[in-house]
């Protein structure tokens, strides 16, 4: 269903956006936290620790398949009511996953797990869309990524620390409680909507075979491959370029992880200002740039590079990695106004798909080419996403901003 800007009751302060947030948050989480976790897991349930990380690898491609058969299935549900309750479920998952007596269970409720983060994600940003007036979606698409980024550097290193003291099953207990604490805030805050009940199901597929939403999210699959890729080998990467870890790997990570938050929120910002196919090109091109830094830097120095020289590179990396997620979101809405949920469901596989490849491309090249070899696959990966985008955007143009068209119109998901 299409509204116009006007149609929409959107609730007084700030209270809405931050259960948005904090949905992702708990998601996000949920699912980076295991990671940290995976030495006790594999001891505790006597399995090997390559066993305990297919946990990560069946959450993320359950997620990418699931997306968005999930999101045309859920179409037509109540927004909050899907909210609401998906968090619920998402929070017994989590309960019955620290409960787990084995690891077959396990492996089962990551999957669960993978179904409802699929069904909430693509939803909670199209609704920051949905409630956000026409001049400030960029911003709050941003400020629900950010969610997701934040649980990245916030919330999993305080689940791996609970984890250490108290062991794997308290982390998810952990996840479990707080997701009810966010339930309970979107139960009191999240406006009531209605699902969609105009589209068919067939429509729907209609419009997400649209070329320029492939075109869309096959740029967020290298652009999430480029991005991914440094940060998953972060330490070999560094460690080629200065030849040190330990506390500068960690000082590395905290500038990464201050400089997404800032390009999270910057790239919702520059969404509303410039566009979201002007954003999305100059966060891409960021991208390029930072990756080819660290490639050049890895090809001079050696493992002698200074710490202050890497770490900026790292900045300028994480700004930009992160910063084309409010960018690429809008631009799906844009393609796909009267499917918008569907689209970010899509768009947001095309991300894990870019993770998984992230993940495979960037291991074989540090098996060749160590570090450095790491980082010029990610610039050439970046490149091709550059130069894809800027192909999409050149055929299929959303450049005016969302605020300054004649009559904003948004998805009601």
């Amino acid at each position: 269903m299409i509204a116009d800007a006007s149609d929409v009751v959107r609730p007084r302060g700030p209270g809405w956006l931050v259960c948005l947030l904090l949905t992702t948050f708990v998601i996000g989480t949920d699912d980076f936290v295991i990671a940290g976790l995976l030495p006790q897991i594999a001891e505790d349930l006597q399995v090997s620790e390559a066993a305990a990380g297919q946990l990560v690898t069946v959450f993320s491609v359950t997620y990418a398949v699931a997306a968005p058969v999930l999101a045309v299935l859920t179409a037509r549900l109540p927004r909050k009511a899907l909210v609401v309750g998906g968090l619920v479920v998402f929070a017994v998952a989590n309960v019955a996953t620290a409960l787990a007596p084995g690891y077959g269970l396990l492996m089962v409720m990551r999957v669960v797990a993978a179904l409802v983060a699929a069904s909430l994600t693509p939803a909670v940003f199209a609704l920051a869309g949905r409630l956000s007036a026409p001049e400030r979606i960029g911003r709050s698409i941003g400020t629900v990524a950010a969610g997701l980024t934040v649980s990245l550097f916030v919330g999993v290193p305080l689940g791996t620390l609970v984890g250490d003291a108290f062991g794997w099953r308290a982390t998810f207990l952990a996840v479990a409680l707080l997701t009810v604490v966010v339930a309970a805030a979107a139960a009191c805050f999240l406006p009531r909507l209605s699902g969609a009940t105009e589209a068919t199901v067939a429509q729907k597929l209609r419009i997400l075979s649209r070329p320029a939403l492939l075109m869309c999210v096959a740029g967020t699959v290298l652009g999430a491959s480029s991005g991914l890729m440094i940060y998953t080998y972060i330490a070999p990467v560094t460690e080629n370029l200065t030849g040190k870890n330990g506390a500068v790997l960690a000082l590395f990570i905290a500038v990464i992880g201050v400089a997404g938050a800032v390009g999270t929120f910057a790239g919702g910002r520059l969404t509303d200002s410039w566009g979201a196919d002007k954003a999305l090109l100059a966060t891409f091109t960021g991208l390029v740039v930072a990756t080819a830094g660290l490639a050049l830097i890895g090809t001079t120095a050696q493992q002698d590079a200074p710490v202050w020289l890497v770490a900026l590179a790292l900045a300028l990396w994480g700004f930009a990695a992160w910063g084309f997620n409010p960018p690429m979101n809008t631009r799906a809405l844009h393609l796909a106004p009267d499917a918008g949920t569907e689209a970010v469901a899509l768009n947001t596989s095309g991300l894990y798909l870019g993770i998984a490849l992230a993940g495979a491309v960037g291991g074989a090249a540090l098996s060749t080419h160590n570090g450095t070899g790491v980082s010029l696959t990610a610039t050439g990966t970046g490149l091709a996403a550059l130069l894809l985008m800027t192909a999409a955007i050149r055929r299929h143009p959303t450049a005016t901003p969302l605020a300054k068209t004649p009559a904003a119109r948004v998805t009601v998901p």
